[in-house]
């Protein structure tokens, strides 16, 4: 017998003259036990759910064969778009398998991966994602709903927005340096040992499309870093001979990935080792329609970069950062704080610049001790720093820190940052964190010397 009976008469206790006095109240039987709900409640399924269907029939109630617990947790996230607390007693496959057959589970995805139910100070691991093989993670990319693609050795593998794995697929490179996700089954991958930006079908298994720029010299041209914006992929190239670089800009809207244009264009010659350095970290803003690129390198005389903000419409660097006294180990970019965020190499503290000073000589203000600047004991060497919302995380070794803005005044200075170490992100074994990024509402880290990607999540919202 189907889940979904049909119907049976109105019975002990129901009666045609109450049900239409209130011709708005549904009653469903759900596994022999009774629920009543609205008819709008259930219209909130979506046109093509039975429990649309449901909210149409008159002066009968409904059976359907399914488990009545697990139907009162789609029913109340139908209510409020929420999952209640009790959720967190149901393991997500089942749920997923539940909301599927009402027709729900887009709400499910949605309220799963709400990004308004990021704690950041209430973070605890929630899960672990194995990976296949001896190859520790090398990149990882996610989506804003939460699905995530993970690069180790030469295979990827991919993980749904409930996380579960979906797929691992053979790639061409020995290991990958460089991944964006462009859909949850489409990434763009690079690496700096292999020639050609590669648009790959995770799904599937295939290559749609590789990209090269053609550089001077005609050799191939490997991939330093990606990024995008909702209408264009970003993509870092350098010759493999490693005497130019430059940036292209593709297309996102056309299928074939059209070139639009190049920007920041370096020819190499003898020593201006200003123009040798790649960008290898490209981050769109988009209230300011401007690309920063950023980039370092190390040398005889320390550690050296650049940071510049590209108009893609002159093609013209608006901003450039020089970085000479305490480098940037890994630099990101918050419209949320209207700020450039670097860890320092040497000193391994947190440092900010207020992105209205655009065209102005550049300040940082340091947020944590601004005595270890000029240490050169290289504190902050492997460390990332990534924004969130109105928050910035910064990994130092096997921990992460966790900087948030309690006070805005009129300038950066003004500005008050409260840190918290987040001792329970620390590893016990003090593996160093090798990666971190966020989807939905789910922080996910890699570490070195593990196979494994760690999902951390809120231990009040999260499920």
């Amino acid at each position: 017998m189907p889940p979904f009976v049909g119907s049976h008469p109105l019975s002990s206790g129901f009666s045609r003259n109450s049900i239409d006095s209130f011709s708005n109240i549904v009653t469903i039987d759900v596994g022999g036990h009774l629920f009543q709900t609205t008819k709008q409640t259930l219209k909130q399924s979506g046109s093509k759910s039975i429990l649309s269907e449901i909210s149409n029939l008159d002066g009968s109630i409904p059976f359907i064969d399914r488990d009545p617990e697990m139907f009162s947790i789609l029913l109340s996230l139908l209510r409020t778009g929420n999952l209640p607390s009790k959720a967190k007693t149901f393991d997500i496959q089942d749920l997923v398998f539940e909301s599927q057959f009402y027709g729900v589970e887009h709400l499910l995805l949605n309220s799963h991966s709400n990004p308004s139910q990021f704690e950041p100070f209430d973070l605890e691991k929630s899960l672990i994602l194995p990976l296949s093989g001896r190859d520790s993670p090398t990149a990882i990319s996610t989506t804003q709903l939460g699905s995530v693609q993970v690069a180790h050795g030469c295979k990827i593998t991919s993980f749904d927005w409930s996380l579960k794995r979906k797929s691992t697929i053979l790639t061409q490179f020995a290991g990958i340096d460089s991944m964006l996700s462009l859909s949850p089954n489409v990434v763009a991958a690079g690496a700096t040992d292999f020639s050609g930006l590669q648009i790959i079908d995770v799904s599937k298994g295939f290559v749609k499309e590789t990209l090269n720029w053609e550089n001077v010299t005609k050799s191939g041209s490997t991939v330093q870093g990606i990024g995008a914006s909702k209408e264009f992929l970003f993509t870092s190239f350098e010759s493999s001979r490693r005497n130019s670089n430059c940036i292209m800009i593709y297309d996102l809207s056309d299928n074939g990935f059209r070139p639009v244009s190049e920007i920041g264009h370096y020819e190499i010659f003898g020593a201006e080792l200003d123009s040798a350095i790649p960008a290898t970290k490209l981050s769109w803003i988009s209230s300011y329609n401007l690309l920063m690129a950023a980039g370092s390198h190390s040398g005889p005389s320390g550690v050296r970069g650049n940071i510049r903000f590209w108009d893609l419409r002159s093609g013209n660097a608006v901003w450039e950062i020089k970085e000479n006294v305490d480098c940037f180990a890994d630099c990101t970019v918050s419209d949320d704080l209207s700020a450039i965020l670097k860890v320092g190499v040497h000193s391994g503290e947190v440092f900010i610049s207020d992105l209205r000073n655009i065209g102005k000589e550049n300040t940082w203000t340091c947020l944590g001790d601004s005595r270890k600047v000029t240490n050169g004991k290289k504190e902050g060497f492997g460390s990332k720093i990534e924004s969130h919302g109105n928050q910035v995380f910064c990994s130092k070794g096997g921990n992460i820190e966790l900087w948030s803005e309690v006070l805005i005044g009129s300038s950066i200075k003004d500005r008050v940052f409260r840190k918290n170490s987040m001792g329970r992100a620390k590893d016990s074994c003090g593996n160093k964190i090798t990666h971190f990024s966020f989807g939905g509402n789910k922080m996910f880290v890699t570490r070195k010397d593990q196979q494994f990607v760690e999902v951390w999540q809120s231990s009040v919202r999260g499920f």
